[in-house]
């Protein structure tokens, strides 16, 4: 499970508190997936007199030794937004060089396109292909109703 937390040191108009409660989780969960929580630590941090205090502190055990990356940036602007989705797309491009795929030519997406001319189609005709789900439906229904 391998995750990237990513916060802007600085948000305008927010409130340091909050600011620093969003920090703090933030640190925590990369620590957590660090260093996660035996089953002993979890059992000696329940009270004794606990009604099924050894099933409880089974559900509590986190690994840990889990890889995350943490990324700060001064804030959340225009350019510091486009450098994270070039990183992203840069280390799917380097993915696919080592294990000799092209990432950017995938059955997956070809399927996409060819759903999202059906989709299309719906959005500019109302008429839902007869394969559709329902929660595809429901997307389009509300993308149509904004747009009136």
């Amino acid at each position: 499970m391998p995750v990237d937390f990513i916060f802007p040191l600085s948000v305008p108009e927010q409130d340091a508190t909050h600011h620093a409660m969003l920090a703090a989780n933030c640190f925590g969960q990369a620590q957590a997936l660090m260093q996660g929580k035996t089953f002993d630590e979890c059992y000696a941090d329940l009270p004794e007199d606990m009604p099924d205090r050894e099933v409880i502190a089974a559900h509590k055990v986190m690994p840990g030794n889990k890889p995350s990356n943490t990324l700060l940036c001064d804030e959340l602007s225009p350019f510091n937004l486009g450098s994270l989705v070039a990183l992203y797309e840069h280390k799917v491009f380097v993915q696919g060089v080592v294990w000799g795929v092209n990432s950017f030519d995938q059955w997956g997406v070809e399927l996409g396109k060819v759903l999202g001319n059906q989709v299309l189609d719906a959005i500019h005709s109302g008429d839902m292909h007869a394969s559709m789900d329902s929660s595809t439906q429901a997307l389009i229904n509300q993308f149509r109703d904004s747009l009136k």
